[in-house]
């Protein structure tokens, strides 16, 4: 099999408090866009994950844990082979983890014949991280709990979104930006409810995207403010952080001002993307 593994942004992300067991109480609107990676995925006599960037290969990688906890599940041997092209550039907030190992364990149900409801396959992909459950359907999505609470959406019509990926990282970001959270910050998830009132009656109104993380993470990631700055100033409009960052999208876009971006933030050492919003995603096929 070789199937592709989209990215996303969050259209909105809200923050609703602090839970019994440490995690944070969200609500969001995902949305999955047409950057991907690629997997190639065929039988083998024991588990093997390679990927273009080796620091990823091995177990290093939770398309390996992905596959070790769907045989796991099943009482099998993960006999596969996996091998991965990285598109979706790592660190950035757009979910390439977690949609590799949500496409890892669609394709091995098909591929080990087992056969598995998409409602089981969550319950999995809950356990390998808060965001994995949502990328095996993609699309448009509400999400609830620490993000593991899945809920499709109407789909948007194809938006044109500039992607932003700046050269900065910080050790432990999701993390580091939860610690800086403050009651203050806290929301009732009224945003998000709106937003998803206004899709299921068939609108997509742009101007209620929201992260709450917007304000830390311009102040956590080194040199990410005056990228912020000079695409807010290019666009007309500020750009938005897609989940924790560094990442920021304008939406809607289209090839002029994608290409002004790309002019204007070229000694900022970004790297800009063209995409387009995309559906849920089809059956997986070989």
């Amino acid at each position: 099999m070789q199937v592709l593994a989209y990215a996303k942004i969050n259209l909105t992300l809200e923050i609703l408090g602090r839970r019994e067991d440490g995690y944070h109480e969200i609500r969001t609107v995902l949305q999955t866009i047409d950057l991907a990676d690629q997997l190639e995925i065929e039988l083998g006599p024991n588990l093997r994950v390679d990927c273009d960037d080796p620091a990823l290969s091995g177990d290093a990688n939770l398309v390996w844990w992905a596959a070790t906890a769907l045989a796991r599940s099943q009482q099998i041997l993960p006999q596969a082979s996996i091998t991965l092209r990285k598109g979706i550039p790592t660190g950035m907030g757009l979910g390439g983890g977690s949609s590799d190992a949500a496409v890892t364990l669609l394709a091995l149900n098909q591929l080990w014949d087992l056969n598995l409801p998409l409602e089981v396959l969550a319950e999995l992909a809950g356990e390998l991280g808060s965001d994995v459950p949502f990328f095996l359907w993609g699309g448009t999505a509400w999400a609830g709990g620490r993000g593991e609470q899945v809920t499709p959406l109407p789909a948007i019509p194809s938006v044109p979104v500039s992607l932003l990926c700046p050269p900065t990282t910080l050790p432990g970001k999701t993390a580091r930006l939860y610690s800086m959270v403050t009651r203050a910050l806290y929301s009732d998830g009224g945003i998000t409810r709106r937003m998803m009132q206004n899709l299921m009656e068939g609108s997509f109104v742009v101007d209620q995207v929201h992260n709450c993380f917007e304000t830390m993470a311009l102040r956590a990631f080194p040199d990410l403010e005056p990228v912020y700055r000079e695409a807010a100033r290019v666009a007309g409009t500020a750009p938005h952080l897609a989940g924790s960052g560094p990442a920021l999208f304008c939406l809607p876009s289209g090839k002029e001002e994608h290409g002004r971006l790309v002019e204007a933030l070229q000694p900022y050492g970004v790297e800009a993307y063209l995409v387009h919003t995309i559906p849920p995603r089809a059956v997986i096929t070989a």
